[in-house]
């Protein structure tokens, strides 16, 4: 398949700037590969398609506030840093973007805070916008990712053109977040509540967690129509024995393994075994699922609406069908669901 065949016309109104005001509440397509029907729900209702034993994996990874403005030495111009991934600890190196990025360069340094208690000195050029940086802060490490949280600002998607809300803080993080790591939310465990994740335990489904630390690369667009040709970002990935073990189980008695979002997704396909069983994986993916595409663990997923030509949208193909795939987003725009990291949900079986 080629870049066009995943284009298609998305009224700037259907993105969301705001999410659902109870996270259970956004609207829920629910497609059914082997009847293929499509259902409009709420989110809430997705706990009628699941029976005691299924399987719902979850990505904890939680969001840190990767944002960080700060002033360039001499001239005091303003620029934007968005902290990617910290290379090493000792040091504090980081791989950064900085925005305006033609006036960063190699030996500058920058000053952040009111009180210039945090400096980052440039020390190399990775790509056009991609810069390494050593921080200098006299204080523990400890004191030193306190000081980031405290400079940090929760790094909303570009789309979203309103400023960043206090409020954004605890509605771009999942309600089961753990591991610290990511720059972006796993957007589709967004639509979980404390109730609802209450109701489905009750109701005996069990759950699973994979930690994938989003990266930027997940959104990155993608640029050539061979999709073969596509270079995915590498993201940190972590599945332990015990998902491992409820996943398996789950395999063996032919229940439902729901992946919750894209990345649960590449996380599971990152590390198949022969016998089309799931692996313990610690280490670094960039898998790409585009169609066509035979997937080994899950067999149901829950996803967001995705914006044109993106990876996202591919690996939702691969997984739906490309036409059914179609013409359910054709219905998405037709009933106005609301696309991308605040949007609706979708339930694909």
């Amino acid at each position: 398949m080629k870049l066009s065949h995943f284009n298609f016309d998305l009224p700037p109104e259907l993105l969301a700037e705001y999410p659902a005001e109870n996270r259970d509440e956004a609207r829920l397509m629910v497609l059914n590969r082997k009847e293929q029907t499509i259902e409009h729900k709420q989110f809430k209702d997705l706990i009628d398609y699941f029976e005691p034993q299924d399987v719902m994996v979850l990505n904890n990874t939680k969001v840190f506030p990767a944002r960080l403005f700060g002033n360039k030495e001499k001239t005091g111009a303003r620029i934007e840093v968005f902290l990617l991934r910290e290379l090493n600890a000792e040091t504090r190196l980081w791989d950064v973007l900085v925005d305006p990025a033609r006036k960063i360069r190699i030996g500058n340094k920058l000053y952040f805070g009111d009180d210039e208690s945090l400096v980052a000195e440039v020390i190399d050029n990775t790509t056009s916008r991609g810069r390494t940086l050593r921080f200098l802060y006299d204080g523990s490490y400890e004191e030193f990712r306190n000081k980031l949280t405290e400079l940090g600002e929760t790094p909303l998607p570009k789309y979203i053109k309103r400023e960043v809300q206090p409020e954004d803080k605890d509605r771009y993080q999942t309600i089961y977040a753990k591991t610290e790591g990511a720059v972006a939310a796993p957007t589709a465990g967004l639509h979980f509540s404390k109730h609802l994740l209450k109701r489905l335990e009750i109701k005996g489904i069990d759950f699973a967690e994979v930690t994938l630390h989003v990266g930027l690369g997940t959104f990155s667009p993608v640029e050539v129509e061979d999709l073969s040709k596509h270079k995915m970002d590498s993201e940190e990935a972590y599945i332990e024995t015990p998902a491992v073990n409820t996943i398996n189980k789950a395999i063996l008695e032919k229940r439902k393994v729901c992946a919750v979002g894209t990345t649960v997704m590449r996380s599971l396909e990152s590390s198949v075994s022969s016998n089309k069983t799931l692996n313990e994986f610690r280490g670094w993916t960039n898998k790409f699922i585009f169609p066509p595409y035979d997937f080994s663990i899950a067999n149901c997923m829950i996803t967001n609406f995705h914006t044109p030509k993106s990876t996202l949208l591919m690996m939702v193909s691969a997984f739906a069908g490309h036409d059914f795939m179609k013409k359910a987003y054709a219905e998405a725009v037709k009933e106005k669901y609301k696309f991308y990291t605040y949007g609706d949900a979708m339930l694909i079986l």
